[in-house]
């Protein structure tokens, strides 16, 4: 989940001097349009990691903008008057009125995650305090607040290096206590808490942002750029907030999409990109990466036969397995499900290729026909494209509102753990080229006989939306890679390494799950988990998240 936030990504101090006064000027004629209006209350949370920068955040923001309509709170351990009171007693007297922001500090989540990374409490009870949250702030939403939330994020080198530069400076060593690096030597444990924490609250009422923390000047201008976009979008809608889509509804079929929704529909909102947005998780990945002809025609019979016989043993043990295929169009998804079928017997696995939903689908949550479609136990269901088109075309193409495309992630997660702890094998695979790699395979389609039929006006059209397309891959990634399910990221420019990656990692896959059979989804780890310590170069640092 946090690997889009280990990118090393930095703006230059002539950039910010260049930015900032702009940003600021905006910032500043917002806040006095939210103060004379009075229509509703900005909630602004700061969490994350010891040392990412929140407080130097909020410092910002008060240098920025008008500091006497602002509100800045940060709590410690309850006193006697909290807690003679309930635990959100504190939050309610703190709100900011209608026509302020409010900035919170280890706030509401800040107890939950340390209570769950120090043993205070199971799953069940941190699951159950993470709801008591969300109908917190879906009160606060539904009474019109904007809320915006922010995980300021460090890898666990970053972090130390960040505390111990303070240390050295003898104006900020005392802001570096004993309990700060604690928590750093406990880093595997926040991460593993906070995965869940951000996954299950990430909703359109309250969306998480994963800043990354490293560069001062980065980190400033990004969440000042998502706030200025906020406030600018919701002071021009007016008093009321948004109202969720109805759901399940992707809109009026549209035969002519891949996953549904009304052709005339309004087209997605672009927000203007902040700083350094350009950098995605797919920017790492190294595309010229091949494999040669001879090694392809070795690896692949080899790998076919070792994946039939896990493919054997998981079907004697009920072991199913849930192939997911994303990818730009022309990536190689079939030429890669066709050689994985290969390697399977036909009577044990099922391909769906996902178009728009039928009438009979629209009618259902987005979700069900996938549920429909999930296969019995031992075998194997391959999607050509899946439930992920809620939060990839659907929203670039305004099928799905803001609210149910940002809510589908926690609804994924959800949905995917559920197939997780049915002891089911999930690996999902985004299979990407470039820009130009796929204009010369739509090119090579037009001359192609048999191909042709493959190339749509739609596919010329989703082209031009390829920045968009990425970024919405980056969140993808971002809040559904996780540990129990992690995300494949493919280079496919060259078919055959493709090709032979997709089978590695799925045979990697079955005979972890199939020799630990209680470890079967942390197998995945090594394979396309996000490393604690990034590497040097944020290239590096990608490649190590797809492999």
């Amino acid at each position: 989940m946090f690997e889009t936030a280990e990118l090393g990504r930095k703006v230059a101090k002539r950039d910010f001097k260049r930015l900032a006064p702009p940003l600021r000027e905006e910032l500043l004629q917002l806040q006095e349009h939210l103060r004379r209006g009075r229509d509703f209350q900005v909630i602004l949370l700061f969490s994350g990691v010891d040392g990412g920068g929140k407080g130097e955040t909020v410092g910002l923001l008060n240098e920025w903008m008008d500091p006497r309509w602002l509100i800045t709170r940060a709590y410690d351990e309850p006193g006697d008057a909290e807690r003679a009171r309930p635990e959100f007693w504190r939050y309610w007297r703190d709100l900011p009125p209608a026509g302020r922001i409010g900035m919170f500090l280890s706030a509401w989540y800040h107890g939950p995650l340390l209570d769950r990374v120090y043993g205070g409490s199971d799953e069940a009870s941190f699951l159950r305090r993470l709801d008591r949250i969300i109908a917190f702030e879906r009160a606060l939403a539904r009474n019109g607040a904007l809320i915006l939330k922010f995980w300021m994020h460090l890898s666990e080198s970053a972090q130390e290096a960040r505390l111990k530069s303070l240390e050295h400076d003898p104006l900020t060593k005392a802001r570096v206590t004993p309990h700060d690096w604690e928590n750093w030597r406990n880093y595997a444990k926040f991460i593993a808490a906070a995965e869940p924490l951000i996954a299950r609250s990430n909703r359109g009422m309250a969306p998480w942002s994963i800043v990354e923390g490293a560069d001062p000047y980065y980190r400033g201008l990004t969440v000042a750029t998502i706030l200025r976009d906020a406030l600018a979008e919701r002071l021009s809608a007016g008093p009321a907030p948004a109202k969720p889509g109805k759901n399940g509804k992707n809109g009026k079929n549209n035969k002519n999409s891949k996953n549904g929704g009304d052709g005339k529909a309004a087209k997605a909102k672009a927000r203007r990109p902040g700083p350094a947005e350009a950098i995605t998780v797919l920017s790492g990945l190294d595309m010229t990466r091949t494999l040669g002809k001879a090694a392809y025609q070795k690896a692949l019979p080899e790998l076919q036969a070792q994946l039939h016989l896990l493919h054997l043993r998981a079907k004697e043990q009920g072991v199913s397995s849930i192939l997911v295929f994303e990818g730009a169009d022309a990536a190689g998804k079939g030429g890669a499900i066709r050689r994985i079928q290969e390697g399977l017997e036909p009577r044990n696995y099922q391909v769906h290729g996902i178009a728009a939903p039928t009438e009979e689908e629209l009618a259902q949550h987005y979700l069900w026909r996938f549920w429909r479609d999930l296969s019995a136990a031992g075998h194997v269901t391959i999607f050509d494209r899946s439930w992920y088109g809620r939060v990839l075309v659907e929203r670039i193409e305004g099928f799905a509102s803001e609210d149910e495309w940002r809510r589908a992630y926690a609804e994924i997660n959800d949905f995917e753990s559920q197939l997780i702890e049915h002891r089911i094998v999930l690996v999902k695979y985004w299979v990407h080229i470039t820009k130009k790699e796929q204009l010369a395979r739509f090119k090579l389609r037009e001359k192609t006989p048999h191909k042709r039929w493959k190339l749509t006006e739609e596919d010329w059209r989703n082209r031009n939306k390829w920045d968009l397309y990425e970024a919405a891959v980056n969140d993808m990634v971002q809040f559904t890679s996780t540990s129990s399910a992690p995300w494949h990221l493919i280079e496919g420019n060259d078919k055959r390494f493709a090709r032979i990656k997709v089978l590695e990692i799925l045979c990697k896959r079955l005979a972890a799950a199939l020799d630990q059979p209680e470890q079967r989804q942390k197998a995945a780890t090594p394979v396309a988990a996000p490393a604690r310590r990034p590497a040097k170069r944020p290239a590096a640092k990608a490649r190590t998240a797809a492999e």
